[in-house]
């Protein structure tokens, strides 16, 4: 199964409080999944695919030690891919802290800030041909 997005761009939520991209705050012990996920992809854009970033959020997330990768690295992969997760539409970088999504043609991705001439490009329909998709809305209303 693919769980990747292609030539495809996520907006930020309709109820999306931020008028900018901000960067999303630590918790008390450590970095929020949010965070991680911002650390990852603004220090390497188009580096990832949502793949790749969610397999290795979790890994930072849970410090899931270098050992143990290297003993069940796979496995843990193949059983972290059976349970049913969320995509990047519900992620709190476009739902909550301003923060559009690109994914190129290879589906690796990039942070676009909702303030953003890049942003507003993507979202007119000035960038070929990019699929838009919404981000999930925070609110049922």
């Amino acid at each position: 199964m693919n769980w990747n997005y292609y030539d495809t761009f996520i907006t930020v939520a309709r109820d999306c409080p931020a008028e900018r991209g901000t960067v999303p705050p630590d918790k008390k012990n450590g970095k929020s999944k949010p965070g991680i996920e911002f650390e990852l992809v603004a220090d390497h854009p188009y580096r990832y695919t949502q793949e790749e970033l969610l397999y290795e959020v979790h890994i930072r997330h849970k410090e899931i030690s270098p050992e143990e990768l290297a003993a069940r690295g796979t496995q843990m992969r193949d059983e972290f891919f059976q349970k049913p997760m969320p995509c990047l539409r519900a992620s709190m970088l476009p739902k909550k802290y301003g923060w559009g999504i690109h994914f190129n043609a290879e589906g690796k991705m990039a942070l676009v800030p909702v303030e953003s001439p890049d942003y507003h490009r993507f979202v007119d329909g000035d960038s070929g041909a990019v699929k838009i998709l919404a981000a999930m809305s925070n609110s049922k209303k």
